[in-house]
């Protein structure tokens, strides 16, 4: 037999942890095929053929195997995608839903509310007319509510003439209340009225200036509830057509849900008036830039994104505290 020369080489196919080899033996003169099994050299090449036809479908199956995996992976981060931007757009409070209500600048840099719901119109209509309504001393209507306001003021004692030097405890400046209303109107009574009755227990603090340490020279209770309707109709931009500043568009929304939102506003504009007194340590001369501050801090907290109601206003449990 001729010497020859034989290389070998070794070929490894690693899949699923098993270990393929193939061995190529080569002379000088001839290629030679060596299977790792079997003896018989006519069937040496269609061995080869079929071992590597084996590596072959092995791998195809691998790859197939990958891209399945991939695509269920996908299609799982798709799905929970879809069910994230769902909730976002649709769900309750959905920045969707916040969109389409968000006001809209108009000409002259002023806001334009979103459309109102029937019900929306109709509140602010009635608020409208209540704040156009002046006192008048003269209406029957008009005396009796001064005399329950004493009433629920000061349930234990006897009710003074409508003229009386008695009613400048309350903190009205002279002996005739009607007198004082001004440009507050009959609303800024009807406030005193619903803030005694709903909340009777802050009414009763603000009134007897029970909370914190007081001033020599206190603010007068009843001339500073009307000087707050006042403010509280201009801050909610009420004698225009229709509201166009942020706390007056937010004002809007409260109506949906609540019908004496403005009254409500007042009694939170109230105990917050007096809380911002306290803090400053201010005297009576000092009322007006309380009053601005107020209405500063108010119109912040109308402000915030995440109060959809009245009773959502941080200020709103000053109401309830002891």
């Amino acid at each position: 037999m001729a010497s020859a020369t034989l290389r070998r080489r070794l070929h490894h196919g690693d899949v699923d942890g098993r270990k393929y080899e193939r061995y190529d033996a080569t002379t000088d003169s001839d290629t030679l095929s060596e299977p790792l099994l079997g003896s018989s050299s006519s069937n040496d090449s269609k061995a080869v053929y079929n071992e590597e036809r084996t590596l072959e479908d092995i791998w195809e199956e691998e790859r197939k195997k990958q891209q399945s995996h991939w695509t269920l992976i996908f299609s799982q981060l798709i799905a929970q995608w879809a069910q994230w931007i769902a909730k976002v757009v649709f769900g309750s409070g959905s920045l969707f839903g916040r969109f389409l209500s968000l006001p809209h600048i108009g000409s002259g840099g002023r806001l334009l509310p979103p459309p109102l719901s029937l019900l929306q119109e109709e509140r602010l209509r009635n608020i409208k007319r209540r704040i156009e309504i002046p006192f008048d001393g003269s209406r029957m209507e008009h005396q009796d509510a001064l005399r329950q306001l004493w009433r629920l003021a000061y349930p234990q004692r006897e009710l003074p003439p409508l003229k009386s030097e008695l009613w400048k405890e309350m903190g009205w400046q002279g002996t005739d209340p009607s007198t004082d209303f001004r440009g507050g109107g009959y609303v800024s009574l009807e406030n005193l009225i619903f803030f005694a009755k709903t909340y009777p227990e802050s009414f009763q603090r603000l009134l007897h200036k029970q909370d914190g340490t007081r001033a020599e020279w206190e603010y007068p209770f009843a001339v500073a509830g009307i000087n707050i309707s006042f403010m509280l109709a201009q801050m909610l931009d009420l004698q225009s057509g229709k509201p166009s500043t942020v706390a007056g568009i937010r004002f809007l929304e409260f109506l949906e849900e609540d019908e004496m939102a403005f009254d409500n506003l007042y009694c939170i504009a109230f105990q917050m008036m007096d809380a911002q007194w306290l803090a400053k340590r201010a005297s009576y001369m000092e009322f007006n830039e309380v009053l601005k501050s107020t209405r500063t801090q108010l119109e912040r907290e109308l402000a915030l994104d995440d109060v959809s109601s009245i009773r959502d206003l941080p200020a709103f449990n000053l109401l309830y505290k002891k």
